[in-house]
């Protein structure tokens, strides 16, 4: 299904499953796709940063979008595109929508600094890709180092019709998705679908500023669907109480360094992962890390019976 400036609810960040020889765990790829079609995913995003894109050969990328399209349903596919150059992007682009991918998603590099150079790099992006290829523009000045002001993401928008999701990862970020809604409710900018990212820790307001859904990588992706249908539906104290239930976790997943490793704990722990591997170079959860996400899904399940491990 190609992806629109329409698209809401929830588009988990999938991991790559590694098995501990640092080989791609196909069975549980299988099971994870499917584990996020059953919930009621939106649909899902491949190669992402989370997904550890720079370590699979090019094949294995290929493999994992075609294993993604097999399980989703004819769900939207986004499939991580950045790259160093032009031409290994335009390559993975094209190949990934042949697949039946519904779009792509592009990251800036961190060398832009200038708004000129970021609206040029996007517009660069497009002539390589190819006008035809939708595509989400990435905001996640925390770890690319890229700062977009709602101007510059306006005029990419403006610029690029094949322009159709933000990532909004920016850190405060609230007023920006406020800004951005505004341009539209004056008429300087055209429909966008805004997507938020951030392992979802700041999903219960964003929601309010006017967010579509959440595009991120929570261990408990349900949570996230919980929330995001709670808010649309008007019920806002609801929403936020089984989003504090789960808040501490969703911190302690945050970390810069470990959190990928925390996630895969926990999927491993919810059986949908067999293991918790990442291929080399990644780190691994020490016995009293591990010790501690146990306790913080023990304290979620007194509450939430699906934090309950068997």
């Amino acid at each position: 299904m190609p992806l629109t400036s329409d698209a809401s609810g929830v588009f988990p960040i999938a991991p790559t499953p590694f098995d501990p020889d640092g080989g791609i765990d196909w069975a549980s790829a299988d099971r994870l796709f499917e584990f996020y079609h059953g919930i009621g995913a939106d649909g899902v995003t491949v190669l992402g940063i989370m997904g550890e894109a720079p370590k699979l050969e090019p094949e294995e990328s290929i493999a994992l979008v075609r294993r993604a399209v097999a399980k989703m349903g004819g769900k939207p596919i986004i499939v991580g595109v950045s790259a160093p150059g032009f031409a290994a992007m335009r390559s993975l682009a094209r190949q990934v929508m042949d697949l039946g991918a519904g779009g792509v998603m592009i990251a800036p590099p961190p060398s832009l600094r200038t708004d000129d150079q970021i609206t040029g790099y996007y517009a660069q992006a497009v002539e390589a890709i190819g006008a035809d290829i939708p595509f989400v523009i990435q905001d996640y000045p925390l770890t690319l180092s890229v700062v977009m002001t709602p101007a510059v993401i306006r005029r990419i928008v403006m610029d690029n019709p094949s322009c159709v999701m933000l990532k909004h990862e920016d850190w405060p970020g609230l007023e920006k998705i406020s800004t951005l809604r505004k341009f539209q409710k004056e008429g300087s900018l055209r429909p966008l679908s805004i997507l938020t990212g951030n392992g979802g820790l700041f999903l219960d307001f964003e929601m309010e500023r006017g967010a579509d859904g959440a595009n991120t990588g929570y261990a408990f992706p349900e949570l996230l669907i919980d929330v995001v249908r709670l808010q649309k539906a008007g019920q806002r104290d609801t929403a936020h109480d089984i989003f504090d239930l789960h808040l501490p976790l969703m911190r302690y997943e945050q970390q810069q360094g470990v959190g990928l490793a925390v996630r895969k704990y926990t999927l491993m722990k919810r059986g949908i992962l067999a293991h918790d591997a990442q291929r080399k170079p990644g780190p691994a959860l020490s016995a009293a890390a591990r010790g501690e996400v146990d306790y913080l899904l023990a304290r979620i399940a007194r509450h939430d019976q699906r934090a309950k491990i068997r």
